[in-house]
């Protein structure tokens, strides 16, 4: 599994074991970087990248250079609301950068850094949209998102040795979660915003071989149908499993795996003394509230719940009590069920006919707004259930390769 030590917390905050000289205190022991923020931190900025350069494609010339935007005046025409959104954007980019550079760079250096670290990244970003079609480089945009970062780490910078060295919420990341689950945690936190972005059941996320394949065009999918062997031809006896059941039940079903197996990944890193039903809780409450506020913000029609169907109730409700009562299991049980239902749930997402509704959802929402938003969320869709399957499953490797290697050691000290 994660491989992580399973010392008490209170063992990291005295800074180790007691030596020659007596017990170390907080002046006396070194500071160490936080994993989990760099990563964080390289995380984000990978979304400000994709955020700001998607589509990634209709690369044109307009006979400008990348950098005359700085010399322009500022846009005559501007809201309220892309300035906010700008600033806001860049925020969390300051506060990470700090928490990122400590402890070699603390208190102003931290904060002068950060920001010059997120103006010359905006600075890349509208320099390269000088070739995109869909984006305009903006000296409003740079300066926006330079005062975000700013802002950001002037917040994060004084409560950076609280939080990475001697605070409350380390002690109780060390309390509830085990040391080395920083990339976990993190990929954890972002199921809630892999579902955001309308698909055909509710969960069923995981879907980019049915859109690789429907971009095919009638050609090219003949071609690799009269090349494949004919059980690999899905069409009769994807109409047939579809039969099986209602619609209400195929998404009832979906609803239920994927939460379920979100939740189990979830609860991987979480220590026995962690409060883990209410962090289950927790997350998957967050996942509503994050669903409902995306759909708010998108749909033309303003409604919240448009994709709480009677069959996606029903999953949210089998699935959440399937979580919890998976928390009794060991940790390899865990991620073998949640590596089970993953599985399962991307072969059904990938092979059902797509239910006739959600044309109606998906008509309902705002393609051309927020255009960046709409890329990210989609490409967080696609991509999430497959990380988590590749994750689970290698944790599954680790667990049975060391589980054969004590098995290995036992067979030869009992042959001595």
């Amino acid at each position: 599994m994660s491989g992580a030590g399973t010392g008490d917390s209170e063992d990291a905050e005295r800074g180790g074991s007691n030596g020659a000289a007596g017990t170390s205190t907080p002046e006396t022991r070194p500071r160490q970087a936080s994993t989990l923020s760099r990563q964080a931190f390289a995380l984000f900025t990978a979304l400000i990248v994709y955020a700001s350069w998607y589509p990634f494609s209709g690369w044109r010339s307009l006979g400008i250079g990348p950098l005359d935007y700085l010399g322009d005046p500022f846009p005559k025409y501007w809201t309220v609301f892309d300035v906010v959104a700008n600033v806001l954007g860049y925020m969390p980019f300051g506060a990470l950068a700090v928490l990122a550079a400590w402890p070699r760079c603390r208190g102003l250096l931290a904060v002068v850094l950060a920001t010059l670290g997120g103006t010359l990244l905006s600075g890349v970003m509208e320099a390269v949209q000088t070739w995109l079609p869909t984006r305009v480089a903006s000296n409003l945009d740079l300066a926006t998102n330079a005062l975000g970062a700013l802002l950001g780490a002037v917040i994060a910078a004084p409560a950076t040795g609280a939080l990475l060295e001697r605070g409350f919420l380390r002690r109780l990341r060390f309390r509830w979660f085990e040391r080395d689950a920083g990339a976990l945690m993190v990929l954890a936190a972002l199921w809630p915003f892999a579902t955001m972005f309308p698909v055909p059941r509710l969960f069923g996320m995981g879907d980019w071989p049915r859109a690789v394949w429907e971009r095919f065009d009638v050609s090219m999918q003949s071609a690799v149908l009269d090349w494949a062997p004919a059980a690999w031809h899905l069409g009769a006896w994807s109409d047939a499993l579809a039969a099986r059941l209602p619609e209400t039940g195929w998404e009832a079903l979906i609803t239920a795996l994927n939460l379920f197996g979100a939740a189990a990944f979830a609860s991987l890193p979480m220590r026995a003394r962690a409060p883990r039903v209410r962090l289950i809780v927790l997350l998957i409450a967050t996942t509503l509230v994050v669903k409902a506020g995306a759909t708010f913000l998108q749909s033309q029609s303003g409604l919240l719940f448009d994709w709480a169907t009677p069959g996606a109730l029903e999953g949210l409700v089998w699935g959440t009590l399937a979580a919890l009562l998976a928390l009794r299991l060991p940790r390899t049980a865990r991620a073998a069920a949640a590596t089970m239902a993953l599985a399962v749930s991307l072969v059904l997402v990938n092979v059902l006919p797509v239910s006739p509704y959600f044309d109606v959802l998906l008509a309902d929402w705002r393609q051309g707004r927020y255009l960046h938003f709409n890329g990210l969320a989609r490409w967080l869709a696609w991509t999430w259930p497959w990380a988590a399957l590749g994750w689970t499953a290698f944790s599954l490797e680790r667990a049975w390769l060391a589980r054969r290697a004590r098995r290995a050691g036992r067979r030869e000290r009992s042959g001595r």
